[in-house]
């Protein structure tokens, strides 16, 4: 695609065979769909930086880079800590994203891609699966994991953690015992749905023809001073408020932009543009290039996708208290899409989230 083309991405229920075929599918929740069978990231790699407890599967995105050989499979998978707590303001160690590649000709897929018209040969079962290329995955999470149960030994698990979930949930009755195992998903799960795309109609831009990342505010913003001779103290109180009312100004336009540029597609989830540019939701906590670290190959990071607000309403992670929450998370990703053989990529990741005025104006509206 054009670095000027912008992909939006959509929830759609489809069958499960989809999500778990060889068809390298986009997809929201559930487990991943791993495109390596090898070189997945460790247990380690997938905890939360702030609680230190095992991140959860959020979604990934099939984005193969055309006439590039060694990306023609690539995936970026999306991680995310199920503690709302870890979700303070602007603060993204709560996320992790990961880039996987292969080139066509490869030792885990044919050559050629299988009919898209029949059903492939996954059973309900196989969404429980334990191993791939003799890697142990964690039964709650479908991650790395080599910690086996004491009891039976028959499922593993990423961490403690995980294990007391799955103990709680189903294998305390299930655990050497004769009768079948539950095939029921995790409770962590995200509910699981095909992520379809399709390209965002262009002339939808602002109506005055600002840009996205346009501070604006000029004399609009400003406050009117006393003409009785303030003093110095009322001086810089004046200048205060003079800024707080620009910055209030700068803050909305942004805000209005955002909520105008998704009016016309408004169950979006995800924006997609390779080297493009994000639709942030403020002026504020927006990275700078010193901010957005190059690959370890020593390449530039750019921006690829952006999930979006609306996909929170998906997550059933709605509460009275603290619960996950963002404006935007924003993926920055190596600009060569460099080759690490079969290794999982760490990449850059920026949550971006409302402000408190930004927050009331949208219940409002």
């Amino acid at each position: 695609m054009s670095s000027a083309e912008v992909v939006l991405g959509f929830l759609e229920e489809t069958e499960p065979w989809r999500l778990r075929s060889p068809q390298f599918p986009s997809k929201v929740g559930g487990k991943p769909a791993w495109l390596s069978q090898t070189g997945l990231p460790s247990q380690f790699d997938l905890e939360c930086e702030k609680c230190g407890l095992p991140m959860v599967f959020l979604l990934q995105v099939y984005a193969p880079i055309s006439g590039q050989d060694r990306s023609f499979h690539r995936t970026l998978f999306l991680f995310c800590c199920r503690t709302p707590e870890c979700y303070s303001h602007n603060d993204s160690r709560c996320m992790k994203v990961f880039r996987s590649q292969l080139p066509r000709k490869n030792e885990f897929y044919s050559y050629d891609p299988p009919p898209d018209d029949e059903p492939q040969s996954v059973s309900e079962e196989d969404h429980n699966v334990l191993s791939i290329s003799g890697v142990k995955l964690c039964w709650v999470c479908g991650c790395p994991g080599n910690k086996a149960c004491s009891r039976c030994h028959t499922v593993t698990y990423c961490g403690r953690h995980h294990q007391t979930v799955h103990w709680k949930h189903s294998h305390k009755k299930e655990c050497l015992s004769a009768e079948a195992p539950t095939v029921a998903a995790s409770p962590l799960l995200f509910p699981e749905s095909e992520l379809v795309t399709e390209p965002e109609e262009e002339g939808k831009e602002w109506e005055d023809g600002e840009d996205a990342e346009s501070k604006g505010g000029g004399e609009q913003g400003s406050v009117q001073r006393s003409t009785d001779g303030p003093s110095s103290a009322d001086t810089l109180a004046e200048a205060d408020l003079e800024e707080m009312a620009l910055h209030e100004t700068e803050d909305n336009k942004v805000f209005q932009h955002f909520k105008k540029k998704i009016a016309s597609e408004p169950h979006q989830v995800i924006r997609y543009s390779r080297r493009g540019c994000p639709l942030w939701v403020s002026p504020n906590h927006v990275p700078s290039e010193e901010e957005i670290p190059s690959c370890t190959c020593g390449a530039e990071r750019t921006f690829e996708l952006q999930v979006m607000p609306q996909l929170l309403n998906s997550l059933c992670v709605d509460s009275t208290g603290a619960s996950i929450d963002w404006g935007t998370v924003v993926v920055y990703t190596c600009s060569v899409s460099c080759n690490h053989g079969n290794q999982y990529c760490s990449e850059f990741i920026w949550k971006q989230d409302f402000s408190s005025d930004q927050q009331t104006q949208d219940k409002e509206t």
